[in-house]
This record gives structure tokens, sequence and C-alpha cells, in this order.
């Protein structure tokens, strides 16, 4: 898995408006000097079945909430705090408004499974990778699509909904046990649910400020569509105050080939 998030403490009305209508057995934490938070997240994954495997690429749009009726139950905490695992309860998790995802099987699972608001998109990214140029930089561009003719495919489109781009390079970080992320749903019956993800090893946490917010640029290409209206409402030119990733560690190399021996020479003509 290749995952990186973007934080953004925002203004709490127009969060607690929209979580109130998307997940109303659910309320918006409130963090430093009462902002809400919004988070976006790009996933790149692979899932081995019994049958095969697929790639997955996806992102969130997501409201950091938690269950109205567990309120008592939480810590008081700030962004940071909140942002390097400190909530042991879990009960702040990522209630999401928008999921836009490549894979048709992943699109049906997360509606299904974890009442996902999940819908087709695709991807353009440049990523950090042992296999490409040095550097800590991260390019999203999020591109509508729609279902496809049959079941397994989706129509791509030309058209940006939105992008964001993350120069990490050179910026501190510290390690961060963050999860599991509690994901939370609202099926079609109106009933709450919450999927915990567990990921096995610390994410990087960076933590912005006003030196360094600008090396992340989150950019609305649509802003009629709706994911795009609600991210130009919610998030509009705040900053980024906080950045995380993850990438999974390589567990085989393919080792660059080398020469047995001498290139053959060219035979000579005959007479």
């Amino acid at each position: 898995m290749h995952h990186i998030g973007l934080d953004f403490l925002v203004d709490p009305e127009p969060v607690r408006e929209l979580l109130a209508k998307h997940h109303p057995a659910l309320s918006a934490a409130e963090f430093d000097d009462g902002a809400a938070l919004v988070s976006l997240n790009y996933q790149l994954y692979f899932a081995q079945y019994s049958f095969g495997g697929g790639v997955t690429q996806e992102i969130e749009c997501n409201i950091v909430a938690f269950p109205t009726a567990a309120a008592g139950r939480l810590p008081h905490l700030t962004y940071d705090e909140y942002a390097h695992g400190y909530d042991q309860t879990k009960l702040l998790g990522i209630a999401r408004i928008h999921v836009l995802c490549d894979n048709p099987f992943a699109i049906d699972a997360g509606r299904k499974l974890y009442a996902e608001p999940k819908y087709p998109g695709w991807f353009e990214t440049t990523m950090p990778s042992l296999n490409g140029p040095g550097g800590d930089a991260w390019s999203v561009r999020c591109k509508k699509a729609s279902p496809g003719p049959d079941a397994e495919s989706i129509t791509r489109h030309e058209a940006d909904l939105f992008s964001f781009t993350a120069d990490l390079t050179g910026l501190d970080h510290t390690p961060a046990n963050n999860t599991p992320i509690t994901g939370y749903g609202t099926d079609e019956a109106g009933r709450a649910l919450a999927g915990p993800m567990n990921v096995y090893q610390p994410y990087r946490q960076y933590t912005l400020g006003p030196a360094t917010a600008a090396r992340v640029r989150l950019t609305v290409q649509d802003s009629t569509a709706e994911a795009g209206q609600d991210l130009t409402r919610l998030i509009g030119d705040t900053p980024a105050a906080g950045v995380w990733t993850y990438q999974s560690p390589p567990v085989a190399a393919h080792n660059r080939p080398y020469y047995l021996g001498p290139a053959p020479q060219p035979a000579e003509d005959s007479p």
C-alpha cells in the first residue's frame, strides 16, 4: 500500500452541516481553537484473492468525526496529538463524504460492506519510488469517470475533478502509530457503522506551519461536481495543517542483469 493524507483545520459550521446531511449519528471533532478537520487521503494498494489479485487506486474526502452517543468517552486533543495517534479509543474516525475509485470491484465492496459513498474516478499520479528519481514529492490528479458497459469496468473521461501536490523533500517528520483508522459509514436504512483499518507499521507524520504549508496545494478543477462543491466550501484556500504518508517496504528486488561474456564479434564477409 502507498498512502498519503492531507489534513485541513477548517471552519466547523459548514462541516457540521454537511456531516448532518450524510451521517446524522456522528458529530464533528473539534481541535485547535474549535476547528473541524477535513482530511483527504489517496491510496494505491494491491489486494490478493483466491482467484488472483488486483491493483486499486482511490481517494477519500473525509470529515474527522465520532459517534455522538460516545461523546463522553472522548479525550480532548490538539490536532498534533490526534495526528500522532493519541486517541486510544479510536472513536475519532473518518466520516466519508466522497470516495472516488478506479476499481469496480472495490467500489462494489466499499458500498456493500462499509456503506461508503463510493463511485468511479481515475487517477494520474507521481510519487516517491525506489524505482524512480530521488526526493519525496507527491502529485495526484483525480479525474472524472462513469460506470462502464459492464460490471467489471469503468469509463474514463479526461476532465479533472481536483488535484493536489505535496513536496515533502527535506521536511522533518516523526513516526506516528495512528491506526487502526476507524472509517464511518451510513447505509441506505440510516444505520451507522464503523470499520477499522489496521496498518502494521508507523506512518510518517509531517506537521506543517506558516513556513511549510505552501509545500502542499489543493486545486479544484471542477467546482460544479459534487465533490468539487464540497471541497471548495469546506476547505477553499485554507492551508494544510499536516501530511501523513505510508509506503509498504519492498519484499523482493529484481536485480539488474549482467552480461556473461564479451559481445559476439560480427562474422567476416565471405570472399
